[in-house]
Formats: C-alpha cells, structure tokens, sequence
C-alpha cells in the first residue's frame, strides 16, 4: 500500500518488525510459494511513554528502552537477522488519496506532481518530509489515483536509528494498517469486490475501503476523537455508497486491539447491529496480522521469491 523506503535488495527481509507505542513485536517467516508459515515470533512490553506516536513530533522518547526491546525480540527469533522490514503507527504518517486525469510518464515528473499536489495538505515543509506513493484505482477518463503516504523525515529515521543500533538495517517502512491489509490481500480467502477493514489500536482506528487490492478510502480515527466508532463506520458507509459508487461490501473486517481486553469484541457487537451484517477477524491476532502481512507483501515484491 505505502512505501516510505525502497527495498533494493532481490531476497525478502530476515523478519518484520513492529514498534508500537505499548509494545515492540517481530516475526520470521519460512517456506516458499503458497506453502509460507510463521517460523518465529516474538513481543516485548515497553513501558509507557517510550513511543508516543505523532505526525508533528518526535516518537522515540526512550531511545534506550526501545532499543533493547527490539534486541530482545530479534534475539529470540529463529536464525540470524540482518535486515528487516519495519512497521510504524499509523498515526506517525499522514495518508492521502489523490487523482491525476493524467498520468506522466516519466517518473521525476509523476514525483515532482505527487509531492506539488500534498504539499498543500502536508502539517509540516514538504521539503522536511518523506513523500511515497503507489498506484491505486484505474479511473474512467485514463487517469489514476494515487495513495500518497507522507511522514516527518525525522520521525521516520528515529525508528530507523532504533533498528541500526539494534545491529539491524530497516530497508522498507510502512504503516501498521496497511500492513494489515497486505495481509488480507494476500491470504487465500482474499476478499472479491469492495470490502471495509476495520483496525483498531489503543491509541486510534484506521478505517479502510478497499476496491479489490485498490485502496479507494482511508481514514484515522485517534483515541480522543468523541464521536463513536459505530457511527463514523456508518458515515463511512454512507460516503461510499453516495461518493464512490459502492454496490454494498463482499466483506466486512474487524482486528486489532484496545486498552481493554474486550473493545475489540465490543466493537464488532456493535458494528454488526449497526450495519446489519457479520463482520469477520481481520486476521489471525493482533500481533501476528501486521507482521505476517508485511512478510507476504515482501515475498510478492522481491524478484524470485
């Protein structure tokens, strides 16, 4: 969904890692094909206040603490890792669909028109920011939209940083979400037609429509925001079916976790009745979701995977 760094490499990363702000968590993944396990995972509590997830401001607030939470879940996996491909908090990044009636074919200039076009939009200098995209829905007219991803350069390398003094190179980044829906996009029951994915973390909720593997809708919900997460998921619904010609969703999905241990089960009671229908597990767990969508995602990248 999102790239805020390349992935040069022709093999897939060792391990995914996440740092979120409760918790660091890593995994490894083996076999080839369609035939791909979770070899190895692990998790480490950080204490409050190491990571404070921000658009506009520092995240890293306990370098120390962080650092050996990712050495201890690196130490505990299965075979020796040099580089891994990293996942941050939604809320560190700011996404954005965008749409061109007409695409250049050069790359400069296609970069140079993405990076004009959030610039307008982006709370900090773009000039101060990471800014990657990737191509998203087809339109009518020969155009296309775009899903735009941009983060504080600053904030991005402080994960980074983490990962090089852990003895690891982060090669690819990318948001704890999308990841997620890499790995809805990637299983073998993926979803046909349009389908709403609900994600829910402690400190906010990303709500996606997806069009197929074309995300066409994004928005992040943060923890203090007053209205209910049952009646933003309506709105959402309403929008789609108003703005985005939506024929109804083939599925709709529900994972993450919250500061108790039932809002997630309490979220989809509520969803359910609201929009009249089931609402399925997003993925395996909160933990593994991210982490093995990001490992699936990689292996569909890299050349000879």
């Amino acid at each position: 969904m999102s790239l805020l760094a390349s992935w040069l490499a022709s093999s897939p990363p060792d391990a995914a890692v996440e740092i979120a702000p409760e918790r660091v968590s890593a995994a490894t993944m083996s076999g080839r094909g369609t035939s791909l396990n979770v070899q190895s995972h692990a998790t480490e509590a950080l204490p409050a206040g190491a990571v404070v997830a921000s658009l506009g401001a520092h995240n890293i607030h306990d370098r120390a603490a962080v650092t050996a939470a990712v050495r201890s879940v690196l130490s505990r996996l299965s075979g020796r890792i040099s580089r891994v491909a990293l996942i941050i908090p939604d809320v560190s990044l700011k996404v954005s669909l965008i749409r061109f009636d007409q695409v250049p074919a050069q790359r400069d200039d296609l970069d140079q028109l993405v990076r004009w076009q959030v610039r307008k939009s982006a709370p900090f200098p773009i000039e101060d920011a990471c800014v990657s995209y990737t191509r998203g829905a087809a339109l009518t007219n020969g155009g296309a939209e775009f899903v735009v991803a941009v983060a504080r350069r600053d904030i991005v390398e402080e994960y980074e940083q983490v990962c090089t003094a852990s003895g690891v190179y982060a090669g690819l980044v990318d948001s704890a979400t999308f990841s997620a829906l890499n790995y809805v996009i990637a299983s073998a029951n993926a979803p046909n037609g349009d389908w709403l994915a609900v994600h829910m973390r402690p400190g906010y909720t990303s709500i996606a429509i997806v069009r197929g593997e074309d995300l066409i809708f994004f928005r992040n919900r943060p923890e203090d925001d007053e209205e209910s997460l049952t009646d933003l998921v309506h709105q959402t619904a309403m929008y789609y079916q108003d703005r985005l010609a939506g024929q109804g969703f083939s599925r709709v999905l529900l994972g993450g976790s919250g500061h108790l241990p039932d809002t997630v089960d309490m979220a989809r009671q509520g969803l359910e009745e609201r929009l009249g229908g089931k609402v399925d597990p997003l993925g395996p767990s909160d933990v593994l979701t991210p982490l093995t969508g990001m490992l699936l995602r990689t292996r569909r990248e890299t050349v000879g995977a």
